[in-house]
């Protein structure tokens, strides 16, 4: 793949996370070859109806979940988005939308698609602080550890 057609395809991978929405899960097959790796925080999976689930459960336990690609960094074949995760939680605090920030490691395959995804962000500041109690205790946690 040249240059010009990996920032081709990072630019479709970035439209399409944008726009992501529980009817376009239905075409992930155009975004990840079907033995690609997805590994974030919270799952580890192989494939796309395996990583295809992990997005049909973001829409089932989040108000109006969406992605904004701030930055793309491309080179050969691999790539790094960062990202904005803004929604709202169904149970907590249902009315205040929150951020989480975020990078993906993307590498692709010969035909653009994704093969590897790998997200990074951290859980512990960006969600764990948010939620009621736990919220509290990670914060008095990050208090005492810098203290």
């Amino acid at each position: 793949m040249n240059p010009t057609e990996s920032r081709a395809a990072v630019a479709r991978i970035s439209a399409f996370f944008e726009a992501l929405s529980p009817q376009s899960l239905a075409a992930m097959d155009t975004l990840y070859t079907p033995d690609a790796r997805f590994k974030d925080p919270f799952n580890t999976v192989q494939g796309v109806p395996a990583i295809t689930g992990i997005f049909e459960h973001m829409f089932h336990n989040l108000h109006q979940p969406r992605f904004v690609v701030t930055q793309q960094v491309v080179e050969g074949v691999q790539a790094f988005l960062v990202w904005e995760f803004r929604f709202r939680f169904k149970r907590f605090d249902t009315t205040t939308e929150q951020v989480i920030r975020g990078g993906s490691h993307l590498v692709l395959a010969a035909d653009g698609r994704i093969s590897d995804h790998r997200d990074y962000w951290d859980a512990a500041e960006e969600l764990y602080e948010k939620l009621p109690v736990v919220g509290g205790l990670m914060r008095w946690l990050k208090r005492r550890a810098n203290s």
